[in-house]
């Protein structure tokens, strides 16, 4: 049996949550990620998006993100309900708090909550956040002890931060639910605002670039995969679901080479 695919949120951006689901559905992925911001999202939205996914088979890999910040509310608990009603498979939680302790704290928090309804939460690092490697991440998700915990390696993130497929597989397999894929050149931006423009518009499709997806991919076997492509190319795409299937056939072929 093959991995199950994912169509990640920010591949579109521009879409709402519930007709995210139906793109996906008419593009031909099984699984998609859904994006929830906490200023807008209310129970009508996770009753649309429950239907849409009830009416076309589609499964709720992830939904993100949870952030806590020294600014104000991460909208956690809203969340996690509307992660409940829609049968999300995982939450995704990351962090801008430079005190690491409190970050650990939150994070056991939002495991608390999302493990009675069967919820991994797992623990992203981005080299544009204070929480910004591997080993910071699996550090978190290790002293917290939660049983529904994990990592999220996004393989971009993977690169830039410096860390290398040997350290993942230096690390228990178990720890990685899933995977986030895109590809990229082998040359890191060389400032912060080259890393986050990168992030957010420059992604490539996986084999248009240079990373290395099938070591990962190999190291990290049988789980689902998420594709994580931010591009300005895909978005300049006007059709959402044409911008969708341009992907899918990238990331068929991804997983073909192994």
């Amino acid at each position: 049996m093959g991995r199950l695919l994912s169509l990640a949120a920010g591949v579109q951006p521009d879409i709402a949550p519930a007709d995210m689901v139906t793109v996906a559905h008419e593009a031909g992925w099984p699984a998609v990620g859904i994006w929830f911001d906490g200023e807008v999202w209310g129970d009508t939205t996770s009753r649309e998006v429950r239907q849409r996914l009830d009416d076309t088979g589609i499964v709720a890999l992830d939904i993100e993100p949870i952030i806590p910040s020294v600014d104000g509310s991460d909208f956690a608990e809203q969340l996690i309900e509307a992660a409940v009603i829609i049968d999300a498979q995982h939450i995704l939680f990351t962090s801008r708090l430079k005190d690491q302790v409190r970050t650990t704290e939150r994070y056991q928090q939002v495991c608390e909550l999302a493990e009675p309804h069967g919820i991994k939460v797992v623990c992203e690092f981005l080299p544009i956040f204070p929480l910004n490697t591997l080993s910071m991440a699996a550090g978190i998700v290790d002293t917290s002890g939660a049983s529904n915990g994990g990592v999220l390696i996004d393989n971009l993130h993977l690169s830039r931060s410096g860390s290398s497929i040997d350290d993942v597989k230096a690390m228990p397999i178990d720890l990685f639910p899933y995977l986030q894929i895109c590809d990229a050149p082998a040359q890191r931006p060389i400032d912060f605002a080259g890393l986050l423009d990168e992030a957010l518009n420059g992604r490539l499709c996986p084999g248009e670039g240079s990373l290395p997806i099938v070591e990962l991919l190999k190291a990290v076997p049988a789980v689902p995969l998420s594709f994580e492509v931010r591009s300005k190319f895909l978005r300049d795409i006007a059709d959402p679901v044409a911008r969708a299937k341009y992907l899918l056939k990238y990331a068929q072929q991804s997983c073909g080479h192994l």
